[in-house]
């Protein structure tokens, strides 16, 4: 919602000021289509120059974050914090139980409980795979740890490659809008013979070219790139929350110990509060003990 009025701001305060200016937009929206046309059509071919199928797929798909912005909410965290905290209770208490659940994650009852994360093969994955290095008895906590640090480095970076893509996007339309103008100049002269009234419009016409490359470049794509870069570091730290939480494990630290390092390292606006984390705790401990 935020992103959607950010963008009508932009051309409101933009053409407003420029019509309040004495400006006639008749130039530019006659220009538009076919100046526009062309910047948008060669700035998507850079983007296809650039980079693979899954990589385009994968931008395409964070261009929504502008509007959505991150995918983890707060009542996320706290469902993540309880299930690491089932989990970490089961691996203390009879760890051969556990071999069924992050086995077959879509199977468990216990995964079953937080559809969201469940749904989300990365997490349930990262979960799976550390709790099993748990059970396979690792002599050295750190090797898990630096394990863990570099396959979670790795997914950060995988999961920036649309922000890399669209802020180089941002970064080349300027000169696209150029190429473009020059095309319009060249268009002119070949019309040099014309009265002024005429030239003055095709040259209007070819700085249109100019004026949307800028416009796209600092006013859309750069901001749009910058709203995903921070959407995806926030979404980082739920991993992060996982690494955290199941190294203090393998490191022997008591559960409720783990969940609360877990909840110290989410960050502020999305960290449920230490009554919510208990209370929801107590839910856990009550129905085993049921």
């Amino acid at each position: 919602m935020v992103g959607i009025v950010g963008l009508i701001m932009i051309f409101v305060v933009i053409f407003g000021g420029f019509v309040l200016g004495g400006g006639n937009l008749d130039i530019i929206l006659e220009a538009m289509p076919t100046e526009g046309s062309m910047i948008v059509g060669a700035g998507i071919a850079t983007i296809i120059i650039g980079n693979d199928v899954s990589a385009i797929k994968h931008t395409a798909k964070d261009i929504a974050k502008l509007f959505k912005g991150s995918h983890w909410k707060k009542s996320d965290y706290r469902d993540l914090l309880t299930l690491l905290f089932e989990l970490i209770r089961l691996a203390a208490q009879n760890p051969m139980a556990l071999e069924e659940h992050i086995e077959t994650p879509q199977n468990s009852t216990i995964f079953s409980k937080f559809p969201r994360i469940l749904g989300d093969a990365e997490a349930t994955n990262l979960i799976s795979d550390t709790l099993r290095a748990g059970l396979m008895n690792y002599n050295d906590p750190n090797q898990v740890e630096e394990v863990l640090d570099k396959r979670v480095e790795h997914d950060l970076q995988h999961a920036l490659h649309g922000s890399h893509a669209l802020q180089a996007l941002a970064d080349g339309l300027p000169a696209i809008g150029i190429v473009v103008a020059v095309l319009g100049i060249v268009k002119t002269m070949g019309s040099i013979d014309q009265p002024p009234e005429i030239l003055g419009k095709l040259i209007g016409s070819a700085l249109v070219g100019t004026f949307l490359g800028v416009l796209l470049a600092y006013g859309l794509v750069a901001p749009t790139a910058v709203r995903v870069q921070g959407a995806v570091q926030e979404d980082h730290s739920f991993y992060q929350l996982i690494r955290e939480v199941l190294i203090a494990n393998l490191h022997h630290h008591p559960a409720t110990i783990c969940i609360e390092v877990g909840r110290q390292n989410i960050p502020r606006q999305l960290r449920p509060s230490f009554t919510e984390v208990e209370s929801a705790l107590k839910e856990v401990k009550q129905g085993a003990e049921t």
